[in-house]
């Protein structure tokens, strides 16, 4: 039998790694990801996070972790009154590596202006890119409540992705015939080795695919078009994407209702 067909290798070849020496000249070290400059403008695109719409006892998930019988029995199913493996809460979510998506019923998208408003933290902090250090009061040792599904590190959300990808077609000359490479760094691989860089070549159109390379479960580290008027890049420490570009795709994003983005003066 013929062997079938993989429309990621077809689609997106790989390519030598000198097709990142640009990005090294631009931006340094791209161990966790080339982090470009204003090109001549920026934003960052934030990691999706989520709350259950079903009021939740105020715990944190190490604590409800913790909530064993003395006698060794298994995880208590019931916490002040609400049955968390209904509400798909049993083994916990988000705030972990890699590759997420809208978590599904009873889950609603929860903006990071909605929360900081509530908890009056900001969005972000000053002199800080979005991580895990955002949001300081809403965790207790980095471990966040029941309730809600905070953003993973490394990677785009499938819809953030997929969003992202639309608004950079619209704003590409070529649309999805746009020439674009991706570069997955070395850590995404479980391995350094910067003389053989996992970088791939296709078009723009063909970009959801690289979503789900199933030796990487990571969103790319850097997409960029080959004519590079437009580069973002997903670090694989922090929960937000920077996309660098003209001002038109940059005010695009900004004022997108469906993705968040917002400028970061000291991080442009």
């Amino acid at each position: 039998m013929p062997e079938e067909s993989d429309p990621l290798s077809d689609l997106w070849q790989f390519v030598a790694s000198s097709a990142t020496d640009w990005l090294l000249e631009l931006c340094g070290d791209g161990l966790t990801g080339f982090m470009p400059p204003a090109l001549p403008d920026a934003v960052w695109v934030l990691n999706a996070m989520h709350e259950h719409e079903q009021e939740l006892p105020e715990m944190a998930y190490h604590e409800y972790q913790q909530a064993r019988l003395t006698n060794g029995s298994p995880l208590p199913r019931i916490v002040g009154g609400i049955d968390l493996e209904a509400v798909g809460l049993t083994s916990g979510v988000g705030g972990g590596l890699g590759r997420t998506k809208h978590p599904g019923p009873g889950w609603r998208r929860l903006r990071w202006a909605e929360f900081a408003r509530r908890i009056g933290d900001p969005v972000v902090p000053d002199g800080l890119m979005p991580s895990f250090r955002c949001f300081p009061s809403a965790s207790k040792e980095g471990i966040w409540p029941l309730g809600i599904d905070p953003p993973t590190e490394g990677s785009l959300d499938r819809e953030s992705w997929n969003r992202l990808i639309a608004i950079l077609t619209e704003h590409s000359p070529a649309g999805p015939a746009t020439s674009c490479l991706a570069y997955y760094n070395p850590l995404l691989l479980g391995a350094i080795d910067f003389d053989n860089l996992r970088v791939r070549a296709g078009r723009l159109g063909d970009a959801a695919l690289l979503y789900d390379d199933p030796e990487v479960e990571f969103s790319p580290s850097n997409l960029w078009a080959e004519d590079r008027s437009w580069v973002l890049c997903t670090d694989y420490d922090l929960w937000a994407t920077k996309v660098a570009g003209p001002p038109d795709l940059i005010k695009a994003l900004v004022n997108d209702t469906e993705i968040e983005a917002i400028r970061l003066p000291w991080a442009t």
